[in-house]
């Protein structure tokens, strides 16, 4: 099932262009195939990486966590994509609470791309507080995490319940297990080796469970949750239909679709499905031939400073699966 991706996680390992990468897949039947190389971590000491080891997934909240708990409260009738973020979050700027959920989660809503919040306070409430209130400017549609922060936020108060107790599945939570955590890096704003806390700051000064960041899974948890999703055990048919539709060239609901330059590679059928995270994340499924498949390393270990670009052994990966 895996193919010539094992030696191409191999060489990237080798190389040191990551310091470690699980490479996995899944198919119509469930079963799994999942392949481990290079180390968890090289400092303050190098350490060995297993295939149970929990990495932090970055974006890949958005759609594993944000759009499919929005998905199914859809389906149980308590919201509607159409509906106003203000419904849920009237102290609001007009402006923001006349966003729509789908216009959050489709990155239509103009927000500003980032905004450097994590400074504000040192209370997560109080941050919380802020950030509803705070007077977002909208401008042109563009990729921005504002928009599933919010939505998180609005979730919240619909469902009271803190946004980390989302229903997520086995292998899958914004609490993971430190000591079988995958470190990224040393952040200079907390002053430390992360591991098993959210690399994102804002995501982190939130209280570290966000729409847009936060969760922590292994290979098998991703995998899992990607075949509950193609096999309709994790959406009804309805709510999969409206998150598979197009919204933009090159997006559905939250979710990446196959197109030229896909992150997945070129070999993936046209109902195919995606998206990364920036600590060296990804997950793609290919709702035609029934296969999904992740590439999880921590690319920003020790630190930001010599991430490197993983977009083609992303694409490579894709491929080497499609073809095996």
């Amino acid at each position: 099932m895996l193919g010539e991706a094992v030696r191409l996680i191999e060489e990237a390992t080798a190389s040191r262009l990551v310091p470690g990468a699980v490479v996995g897949v899944v198919d119509a039947t469930g079963a799994q195939a999942i392949a481990v190389a290079g180390k968890a971590q090289w400092v303050p000491e190098e350490r060995a990486l297993a295939a149970d080891m929990w990495f932090d997934l970055a974006s890949l909240t958005k759609v594993i966590a944000t759009v499919t708990q929005v998905m199914r409260l859809v389906e149980q009738g308590a919201l509607a994509l159409a509906d106003p973020l203000g419904r849920f979050l009237p102290e609001a700027t007009p402006a923001v609470a006349a966003v729509t959920f789908e216009q959050a989660l489709t990155h239509q809503a103009g927000f500003e791309p980032f905004l450097g919040f994590e400074r504000w306070s040192s209370d997560p409430q109080e941050i919380r507080r802020r950030v509803i209130a705070y007077d977002w400017k909208r401008a042109a549609p563009v990729y921005s995490d504002i928009g599933y922060i919010l939505v998180a936020l609005a979730l919240e108060r619909l469902t009271s319940r803190d946004f980390a107790e989302t229903p997520l599945g086995a292998e899958l939570s914004f609490r993971p297990p430190r000591d079988l955590c995958v470190p990224t890096e040393i952040d200079p704003w907390r002053g430390r080796l992360l591991i098993g806390e959210v690399h994102d700051e804002r995501a982190a000064a939130l209280g570290g469970a966000a729409g847009h960041a936060g969760l922590f899974g292994t290979a098998a948890g991703v995998l899992e949750f990607a075949h509950r999703l193609f096999t309709g055990r994790a959406l009804g048919a309805e709510a999969m239909a409206e998150l598979r539709r197009p919204r933009t060239e090159q997006r559905a609901l939250g979710w990446v679709r196959q197109h030229a330059g896909w992150s997945g590679g070129a070999l993936a059928s046209p109902q195919s499905l995606g998206h990364t995270g920036f600590t060296g994340t990804g997950l793609w499924i290919d709702f035609a031939r029934g296969r999904a498949w992740t590439l999880l390393t921590s690319r920003v270990h020790p630190d930001r400073t010599r991430t490197p670009s993983i977009e083609a052994l992303r694409r490579a990966v894709g491929e080497a699966i499609a073809r095996a």
